[in-house]
């Protein structure tokens, strides 16, 4: 299962993140996705509250009962062990941070998932790698540019990377072909204002798109 899932990440190269939607729009947004051939799923934790960091884990709990032999879940914005932890529990594959924290990563690695901690500098790249990390997610990649991932990669092309944070449909491909072996794209594909105005072929028709983009 955990080579299987590492494989689909090289493989589809887009993780969608869901971030801002709460559970009880939450299956219908994943089934859009699904309807437009995107199947790694990122669900962030929401901090503002106790009971939002409940939803987080209602939602995944309900993508992973509905949509288990379809989609590659995994789970972000972990802060915590204790929070990588629970979206485990809750059926999370894959653990992804904005931040290198080297506690999280190895809590990932004792549960047997995938760690894909963030980073911004070489120093962190390398830290996150050689604590057990088996993709770094550089971010913000939006502000770091292309000319810095091909840079930061030309020493470091052993640590396999994705890109997140201001990426497009325009760019997206650009990212790939400067070395991330994937993206993850937020808000650009999974519009919050569509998914509440419960125009889900929107998101669907935006994850086409961005497939047809991405293929290099």
């Amino acid at each position: 299962m955990y080579e299987d899932i590492l494989k689909r990440i090289y493989e589809n190269k887009i993780i969608a993140i869901i971030r801002g939607v709460g559970s009880d729009r939450i299956l219908p947004t994943v089934e859009a996705l699904l309807k437009g051939g995107i199947s790694l799923l990122e669900v962030t934790y929401n901090h503002e509250s106790a009971a939002s960091v409940s939803d987080t884990l209602k939602s995944l709990k309900l993508i992973a009962k509905e949509f288990s032999n379809d989609v590659s879940l995994g789970v972000g914005t972990v802060l915590t062990s204790k929070q990588a932890e629970d979206a485990v529990d809750s059926g999370a594959q894959y653990i992804i941070s904005p931040n290198t924290d080297v506690s999280v990563i190895k809590k990932t690695k004792e549960l047997g998932k995938i760690s894909i901690p963030g980073a911004f500098t070489p120093s962190e790249m390398v830290l996150a790698y050689y604590a057990g990390a088996d993709i770094v997610k550089l971010f913000p990649a939006g502000v770091l540019g292309t000319k810095y991932i091909k840079a930061v990669l030309a020493p470091l092309s052993h640590i396999p990377v994705i890109a997140v944070g201001g990426i497009d449909a325009d760019n997206a491909v650009e990212f790939i072909r400067a070395g991330a072996i994937a993206v993850g794209i937020g808000g650009s594909l999974v519009d919050v204002k569509a998914v509440y105005e419960g125009d889900y072929e929107k998101i669907t028709s935006t994850a086409k798109e961005y497939l047809s983009k991405i293929k290099v």
